[in-house]
């Protein structure tokens, strides 16, 4: 469901409208797609420019690997193991945190993940030249962690901290930052009322509720 938030509606009714100066597409706001790797995909092959993949075969085929990288490993580790267990379990639910996992977590699967990164990351610039589907897949989820209180340690992982500085340090990131910072601190039931506050252009129907539901999956 946050998928499709995210990218059918968000991605039209902010992103394109604020970041990139574009219209809406209407009709792509009808489309329904539930999985991040087909969204982005379709995306792609609707509004070729400006170009989400490398036009290079083999560096696509790369770029597609680290966004499943991303969307799998990463998602597990810092959205699931990390996230969940100190923000959305304790701000959402009321629920405690399960110390011995996050303790668990930061000494073996974080680390692994960045030692991973750290050897397929550049020195500086982008992963294939121009930004890509591959670059903004894996440092976003350190935006979901910035949130939970989690820094790279530069001096451990040099490559990976400035890669992930320079990403989210662009353009379209910093544009979205000051709504993603504002919700953050708004209680989840006014959420739209802020959005429309800060004249974002929220959809005309919504399926948000007064209270959190909880999706098919258990954690």
């Amino acid at each position: 469901m946050g998928e499709v938030f995210i990218w059918r509606l968000f991605n039209q009714l902010v992103i394109r409208r604020f970041v990139w100066g574009e219209e809406t597409d209407r009709e792509l706001v009808e489309v329904t797609l539930a999985d991040s790797s087909v969204i982005c995909q379709y995306l792609e092959e609707r509004h070729p420019e400006p170009a989400l993949y490398p036009r290079d075969i083999a560096q696509r085929a790369r770029a597609r690997w680290l966004e499943e990288f991303a969307d799998t490993r990463m998602g597990e580790v810092f959205i699931w193991r990390l996230f969940n267990q100190l923000v959305i379990r304790r701000f959402v639910w009321g629920e405690e945190t399960d110390r011995e996992l996050v303790e668990r977590t930061l000494a073996e699967d974080v680390p692994a993940v960045l030692d991973y990164l750290e050897s397929e990351l550049p020195p500086a610039g982008y992963l294939f030249g121009d930004l890509s589907i591959a670059d903004v897949s894996v440092a976003c989820f350190f935006r979901n962690a910035a949130m939970a209180r989690f820094t790279i340690d530069a001096a451990r992982w040099p490559r990976t901290a400035a890669f992930v500085d320079r990403v989210l340090g662009g353009e379209s990131f910093q544009q979205l930052k000051p709504f993603e910072e504002r919700l953050m601190r708004t209680p989840i039931p006014e959420h739209r009322a802020v959005l429309t506050s800060m004249r974002a252009p929220v959809a005309r129907e919504t399926y948000g509720t007064t209270v959190p539901r909880r999706g098919v999956m258990r954690l």
